[in-house]
């Protein structure tokens, strides 16, 4: 498994180009010969569902996902319930999408109580499996890095997302590996190997060191200290072989022409993924 020779699995994922309506994005993904996009929920509200599934369409784009699902938990029992509903409504846009996977960012405590937070995560899933699994939508856990346990979600390790989603059939649940967020963590290749089968995403970016800020650190990729391509072959080796999606926040990337993000991408991806 050496490097990649074609753009063949190449996703852009939607943030990346934060500046871009989701029309410009399939437009610039058409122009590049991108055959993969991740679609943002609230690109998608921008534009209307049906509007956003006819482009897709007719660009012969096809969806590695849609972003995202989650931030389950909540002080009541009724914002929990429409936390769900909403949840229930990004399943729904993915279905019709035709997206491969609803990514979950499993959201933050409401208060100190870390350990309810990840209760009604688990809540919050078990409830959903069965719709999503009925719309044929598969649901991927991302963990996040710890330094969001605060503010994006209370599951920070593989391991724990491995936890919640071997709960489940290995066709309705499982993980999304972003390097940004794991590829720090010394049971990594442990924890990837546990997830055969059950890998739904690998997402691609670069930790900038010094890193500059807590959201927006993410670097294109060989701008940093990541072993993206040993953590793809690791991956690899568990069996997945779908999209790679290039993820990044950063108000540099996001102001620079997309064009030229587009072409950078490519040209970093071919290299250091």
């Amino acid at each position: 498994m050496g490097k990649l020779q074609t753009i063949e699995r190449l996703s852009l994922n939607q943030i990346t180009t934060e500046h871009w309506s989701l029309p410009e994005a399939v437009e610039g993904c058409v122009r590049a010969k991108i055959p993969w996009i991740s679609l943002w929920r609230h690109k998608i509200a921008e534009t209307g569902l049906a509007e956003s599934k006819k482009l897709v369409r007719e660009a012969g784009l096809r969806v590695s996902s849609v972003c995202r699902g989650g931030m389950f938990p909540a002080a009541s029992m009724s914002e929990r319930q429409k936390r769900l509903d909403d949840n229930r409504r990004a399943v729904e846009e993915a279905a019709e999408l035709g997206a491969e996977v609803l990514v979950l960012v499993c959201g933050p405590a409401p208060d100190k109580d870390i350990s309810s937070a990840r209760k009604w995560v688990a809540e919050g899933i078990e409830q959903l499996v069965p719709y999503a699994k009925a719309c044929g939508v598969r649901l991927g856990i991302e963990p996040l890095h710890p330094m969001y346990a605060a503010e994006r979600s209370v599951i920070v390790t593989l391991a724990h997302a491995n936890d919640l989603a071997e709960q489940y059939s290995p066709s309705d649940v499982g993980v999304i590996v972003d390097v940004f967020h794991v590829w720090w963590d010394p049971d990594l290749d442990n924890q990837i190997a546990r997830a055969s089968g059950r890998i739904f995403g690998f997402h691609v970016s670069d930790w900038i060191v010094p890193t500059p800020d807590l959201l927006m650190a993410r670097g294109m990729m060989g701008d940093g200290v990541i072993e993206i391509h040993r953590i793809r072959q690791a991956v690899e080796a568990s069996g997945y072989t779908g999209p790679i999606e290039v993820e990044i926040f950063n108000r540099a990337i996001w102001e620079m022409p997309g064009d030229d993000v587009l072409a950078q991408m490519k040209e970093r991806y071919l290299e250091h993924v």
